[in-house]
């Protein structure tokens, strides 16, 4: 079972996802176009990512007119509100809900743009990235989103998710328009 502790507010709790996953066609689109693959069931790091990235976007755009649309360019909107994080003077500890919404955002671009696929990482992964999950490229490697954004909130322009992005080795981006899924 997935679990990971999340700040919300002020109050920790220990999120779980859930057991099901919905399952998901991969594959590509033959020349009659029609889609060829083969089913894969969701893993519980993908399900419940996705939907913490999805909720983080409704809720951060319901009160400001940030163009968060999962495109490549909106990583640029990312680094902007990290810098307004730091620029606040924000102990790290405060803002770390905000930072752990981000960085779910940022691997879902990842994901959609990218062809990356969410994995929960093993404890050698997780003593390294300091994080429960991250993404893993059609190449096989593995990446720390979740990380990339505290190291900006920490490190400050020396840093860029955006950048992440540009540096990704193995990119393939699907042939198919990835669109958000919901249970």
């Amino acid at each position: 079972m997935f679990g990971v502790l999340v700040p919300l507010g002020l109050v920790d709790r220990v999120v779980t996802a859930p057991r099901m996953c919905a399952p998901e066609v991969r594959g590509h689109v033959d020349m009659g176009g029609e889609v060829r693959g083969v089913v894969e069931e969701r893993t519980p790091a993908e399900v419940w990512m996705r939907r913490h990235a999805a909720q983080f976007v409704r809720q951060i755009t319901a009160r400001n007119r940030l163009p968060l649309d999962y495109s490549v360019n909106s990583l640029r909107v990312v680094d902007f509100i990290v810098d307004g994080v730091r620029k606040g003077k924000s102990e790290r500890a405060d803002v770390q809900h905000v930072l752990f919404g981000l960085g779910a955002y940022t691997g879902e671009v990842l994901v959609r743009r990218a062809g990356a696929q969410w994995v929960e990482f093993d404890a050698d992964q997780r003593e390294l990235f300091g994080q429960p999950v991250g993404v893993r490229m059609p190449d096989g490697r593995v990446w720390n989103p979740l990380g990339k954004v505290v190291k900006r909130f920490e490190a400050g322009e020396r840093e860029s998710v955006r950048m992440l992005y540009l540096q990704l080795h193995g990119r393939a981006p699907s042939p198919l328009a990835c669109e958000p899924w919901s249970a």
